[in-house]
C-alpha cells in the first residue's frame, strides 16, 4: 500500500487558471459570471478591469481569496486575483510608483506541492495612436518588459495573463489591414510582443524594424492552435462582429518556457450567443501540472 501512495504523490497536481477582463465585476456577477465560475472548476483566476474597491470584490466573490490593486480614479481599471487558496506572497504594481499605472498589475505566488507558481494578471492601457494615451501605454510596456526580464530570473514557473490590449499577429485580429494604424495593432507595439516571445538572448529583427534581444517566454494559446486565425478573445460591441467572430485576440497567457512545458490544456470559454455573455471577453483558461 506504502507503494501505491509513493507514486500518487509523484503525479503533477492541476492547476486550472483563468483570466478574463470582466469590464466591471459586479456587471459580470449581474449578468452570470458565478455561475459559469462555479461550474469551470477554477483554481485560479486572474481579473482585469474589475472597477472596483477590495470590499465590491469581497462581495461579488464570496468564499474565494481575493487579492487586488485598485486604480487611483474610482470606477476605472483594477485587477484582481482570486484564489481557492490563500497565495504565500502579493506584490502590486510597476516600475519605481513615479508613473500612473495603477490598478494594471498585480503578482501573486502559490505553492503547489512544493513548486511555486506566480500568476500575474495585467491590464494594459488601450492607447489611442498618436496622444498622450499611447504614450501610456507605451511606458507601461516598457515596464512590462523590464518587469518580465526579471521576474523570469528569478523563478522558473510564470504566467502573465490578462487583457494585454495588443494583437500580435495578423492571425490575431480578423480584420488587420484595417486596424494597422490604430491602437492595439501598431507595429510597435507588435514589436514588444515579438522580443518578449523570441528566443532568449537571441537579436529579434522585429515587425516594425527594430533589433531588440528575445525574452524566450511563451504564447500558450498560440501554441495550442498553431497557424489558425483566433481564437479570438473581445469582439467589438459594433455591428454584428461577434455573430460574426470579427474579433481580436488579445487576452493571453504569457508562461515561461518552464511553466509552458507544464500546460496540459487551453480554450478559449466563448459565449453561445450575444445575448448569453457576462463581459465583452472571453475567458482564457489553461490546465497547468505543477506539484507532485
Amino acid at each position: 500500500m506504502s507503494g501505491a501512495l509513493d507514486r500518487l504523490k509523484d503525479v503533477p497536481q492541476r492547476v486550472r487558471l483563468a483570466s478574463v477582463n470582466v469590464n466591471g465585476i459586479r456587471a459580470a456577477v449581474r449578468n452570470g459570471m458565478s455561475a459559469w465560475l462555479d461550474a469551470a472548476d477554477v483554481d485560479i483566476i486572474t481579473l482585469q478591469e474589475v472597477r472596483a474597491t477590495a470590499d465590491d470584490l469581497a462581495t461579488a466573490l464570496p468564499g474565494w481569496n481575493v487579492v487586488n490593486d485598485e486604480a487611483l480614479a474610482k470606477g476605472r481599471a483594477g485587477v484582481a486575483i482570486a484564489s481557492r487558496t490563500e497565495p504565500v506572497a502579493v506584490r502590486r504594481g510597476l516600475g519605481d510608483g513615479t508613473l500612473d499605472l495603477s490598478g494594471r498589475w498585480i503578482e501573486a505566488d502559490f505553492d503547489v506541492d512544493g513548486e511555486l507558481l506566480t500568476a500575474i494578471s495585467a491590464y494594459v492601457p488601450t492607447g489611442e495612436a498618436g496622444t498622450p494615451r499611447q504614450d501610456l501605454k507605451w511606458l507601461f510596456l516598457d515596464e512590462m518588459t523590464v518587469r518580465m526580464a526579471q521576474i523570469e530570473s528569478e523563478t522558473p514557473f510564470v504566467v502573465v495573463t490578462g487583457d494585454l490590449n495588443v494583437g500580435h499577429r495578423e492571425l490575431d485580429i480578423r480584420n488587420w489591414m484595417g486596424n494597422i494604424k490604430k491602437a492595439g495593432f501598431l507595429p510597435r507595439e507588435r514589436a514588444y510582443f515579438d522580443r518578449i516571445l523570441g528566443d532568449a538572448g537571441a537579436r529579434v529583427a522585429a515587425v516594425d524594424g527594430s533589433v531588440g534581444l528575445g525574452l524566450g517566454w511563451v504564447d500558450v494559446g498560440r501554441r495550442a492552435h498553431g497557424e489558425v486565425d483566433g481564437p479570438y478573445t473581445w469582439w467589438s460591441s459594433r455591428g454584428k462582429a461577434f455573430d460574426n467572430d470579427t474579433g481580436w485576440r488579445i487576452d493571453y497567457h504569457l508562461a515561461t518556457r518552464a511553466l509552458a512545458e507544464r500546460a496540459t490544456g487551453y480554450s478559449v470559454v466563448r459565449a453561445a450567443s450575444w445575448d448569453t455573455r457576462w463581459s465583452d471577453h472571453a475567458p482564457v483558461v489553461v490546465d497547468y501540472a505543477l506539484g507532485g
